[in-house]
């Protein structure tokens, strides 16, 4: 099986070399690429040095360079890791197992259910950050995952050449989880250990900007998967406010045969016309949505095929 072991880096000189060098050691026959994402240091320099295949990615962003590594590199399983340092080596076997077995196409590092995650991380507001991504997203999809927005991933090619990959930035381990779960792509999660960044090296995320960008892809793809509950939501909070203003309304005309309360008249109806109009955007949606599912589930069957023919011709 040919894996590749993907690198995105931006100004990670200080921990790159040892990244490459604990990956070659568990995975001698591995391809190893270093994505540089426009350093402004050695990391480029020093990737090279140690063995790794160094290629560069000009858009700025950690989605960025997601897209490129999969449109370009063609391998049977892909592993995923941050140049950081923080993701043992020594675990990625037990990543790659699954997808050896055809068991799963995205194994998932889980950070968090060892505790080591909670004891090694020292920012601020990222514990609670990935509870609330966590628990908005298994609620959606009524899933049980433990890790959404850990850096270290294994798949196969099936998933890696059928994802298309829209975030620009470090919402990019969202939406990789969100996809396989609207698309019933099988998930694993293996339990990782976890350990902060070496001293020297810092963290390109920034709690309050990326953690709000994350919240809004979650936003924009329920919104596109699931549109019927999406708009759902909003006619009832429409038709809600609508009945609250316009009870007394209708108390007083019922009273008094007279509406001497024009304004919340007009609200109440506006009100219940958009509840209904937001159901009604819902319900096409919700068929477009039908209808994308249908055909991509095709495209992917086509994909299918084409993959075992290729694995055909090389046996």
């Amino acid at each position: 099986m040919k894996v590749a072991v993907l690198i995105p880096c931006y100004n990670e000189e200080v921990t790159i070399g040892k990244v490459i060098d604990d990956f070659k050691r568990e995975l001698p026959s591995a391809d190893i690429y270093v994505y540089d994402n426009n350093s402004k240091d050695r990391t480029s320099e020093i990737a090279l040095e140690h063995g790794a295949i160094v290629k560069k990615e000009f858009k700025q962003g950690k989605g960025n360079v997601v897209r490129s590594m999969f449109q370009e590199i063609d391998a049977d399983c892909y592993v995923m890791v941050d140049g950081d340092d923080t993701y043992p080596a020594e675990f990625v076997h037990q990543l790659i197992e699954p997808i050896r077995n055809r068991e799963a196409n995205m194994v998932i590092g889980d950070r968090l259910s060892n505790g080591t995650y909670l004891e090694e991380n020292k920012r601020a507001f990222h514990n609670f950050g990935n509870n609330l991504v966590r628990s908005l997203i298994n609620g959606l999809y009524k899933s049980n995952i433990k890790d959404i927005m850990t850096g270290y991933r294994a798949y196969d090619k099936l998933f890696v050449k059928s994802i298309p990959v829209m975030s620009p930035g470090f919402e990019i381990e969202t939406e990789m989880s969100l996809h396989a779960l609207d698309k019933r792509f099988r998930l694993k999660e293996i339990a990782i250990d976890y350990r902060d960044r070496p001293e020297g090296s810092e963290s390109k995320l920034n709690t309050f900007s990326d953690g709000f960008k994350v919240l809004r892809m979650i936003f924009t793809l329920f919104k596109e998967y699931k549109p019927l509950q999406f708009f759902s939501i909003w006619t009832v909070l429409f038709i809600v406010a609508g009945l609250a203003v316009g009870a007394p309304v209708l108390y007083e005309f019922f009273d008094t045969g007279f509406i001497t309360k024009v304004p919340s008249s007009i609200l109440a109806t506006g009100l219940m016309v958009l509840g209904v109009l937001s159901f009604v955007c819902g319900l096409i949606l919700d068929t477009i949505a039908s209808l994308n599912r249908k055909q991509y589930e095709l495209e992917l069957n086509k994909k299918i095929e084409q993959i075992e023919q290729i694995e055909q011709v090389g046996e």
